[in-house]
């Protein structure tokens, strides 16, 4: 929900309706959405991230951040997390200049499939 009432400058509006958010908490329920959120010391929920995990490769959806650099801690935290289980990769949907910084990159869509693939035959648990 804060993904989708946080304002964002380039945009107007949110794509993520209710529907969205009513599905996502169906996909939380049976474990295949998940969220990591970043609260500051005063217990304000300052910034997160949430995605699908995908058969062992994280797919993230949206970010938000409320406080300057949260959805990275957000993101750096996943990343190491995901390493732990055996993750080498995650989808972020769209490369921008944010996550090139981070080391992102842009890749094809055969690519990706091949990626996801062999991912997948590796029955990783994430979460």
């Amino acid at each position: 929900e804060y993904c989708a009432k946080t304002p964002r400058a380039h945009e107007s509006g949110t794509w993520i309706t209710k529907n969205f958010i009513d599905s996502y908490a169906r996909f939380h329920q049976s474990g295949d959405a998940h969220s990591v959120e970043v609260w500051d010391a005063s217990g304000a929920l300052v910034g997160g991230l949430y995605g699908v995990d995908a058969g062992g490769v994280f797919c993230g959806e949206s970010m938000f951040y409320r406080k300057s650099n949260a959805s990275k801690f957000a993101l750096l935290f996943l990343i190491e997390h995901l390493q732990t289980r055996g993750a080498t990769w995650l989808d972020t949907q769209v490369v921008t200049p944010h996550f090139e910084t981070l080391g992102a990159k842009e890749i094809d869509r055969a690519e990706f499939l091949d990626k996801l693939k062999d991912t997948q035959k590796k029955n990783l648990k994430l979460f």
